[in-house]
């Protein structure tokens, strides 16, 4: 079945009442989905098949004073029953249109590196590898 994408916007709270499993790391919180989506600058994605959410990118706008704005992707999930049918590249697609339409002059993001397939995909942007990067995490 076809799927068709959304650009999320505060109020659309109900476009996540079904969605398919693995698109997601953990379940739903209302009050942090509307906190999300009524952020500026937070930008989200989803594929639909039907009323189903069969997949989520996600970004954020970074803003700077003395560099070109750019856009962080956070996430792209897709189901597990709905991979290698092209989502991910068309919500990138669509996640890179809109935030180039929002001023920003770059996209970057971070990925484990033993996560073949998102590597492929990303690797077919062509990117710019930088192997001098490290990640890190911490707790607050």
């Amino acid at each position: 079945m076809p799927f068709t994408l959304r650009r999320l916007k505060p109020g659309d709270e109900p476009a996540f009442f079904h969605i398919a499993p693995d698109v997601f790391d953990e379940p739903i919180d209302g009050p942090r989905l509307r906190a999300y989506l009524n952020t500026p600058g937070h930008l989200m994605v989803l594929a639909f098949e039907g009323e189903i959410v069969v997949g989520q990118c996600a970004g954020v706008i970074h803003r700077h004073p003395d560099k070109p704005t750019e856009l962080y992707v956070d996430e792209v999930g897709t189901a597990s029953t709905h991979r290698r049918q092209g989502i991910a590249r068309a919500m990138l697609d669509e996640l890179f249109r809109w935030g180039r339409e929002l001023g920003c002059a770059e996209a970057w993001l971070g990925t484990e590196l033993d996560n073949d397939a998102a590597n492929a995909l990303y690797r077919g942007y062509r990117p710019i590898e930088d192997e001098a990067m490290q990640f890190y995490v911490f707790r607050l």
